[in-house]
């Protein structure tokens, strides 16, 4: 069993271990649950993004040229966004502003695209067989 008087003369091991709870129950914290991360997710692309672009399953883009969110993985794998989005997305049409997130709006908006893909797996490139 653990006993704080072990600690008295010994500052360092109390802060350490004082550290130690703040950052597990930080940490705790900080972690969201699946279906949070896919509703924050859903938020941060409606806000961010529904101008352009349809965000669910069954919206229309309000921007034709904007492609619909859903079908993103058709092209490539959602994940593959998460670089581009923590460190701003470009465009080559002006139209579209620069976005950056933090890490754990990037989780959450990978969540929920993956969430909304009608193309499960289209945008995954298939090795070539093997042999002969």
């Amino acid at each position: 069993m653990f006993s704080a008087s072990r600690l008295v003369g010994r500052p360092l091991a109390g802060l350490a271990i004082a550290l130690a709870v703040a950052v597990a129950v930080a940490g705790g914290a900080a972690a969201a649950e699946p279906g949070e991360d896919v509703a924050r997710g859903r938020d941060l692309v409606q806000r961010n993004c529904g101008v352009c672009h349809a965000v669910s399953v069954r919206d229309l883009s309000p921007n034709p040229a904007a492609p619909a969110f859903r079908d993103l993985n058709a092209r490539y794998p959602v994940e593959d966004l998460a670089e581009a989005l923590a460190e701003g997305i470009l465009t080559g049409h002006p139209q579209m502003p620069e976005f950056s997130f933090p890490p754990d709006d990037v989780n959450a908006i990978i969540h929920y695209l993956e969430s909304i893909q009608t193309h499960r797996g289209a945008g995954r490139p298939t090795a070539p067989p093997r042999g002969g």
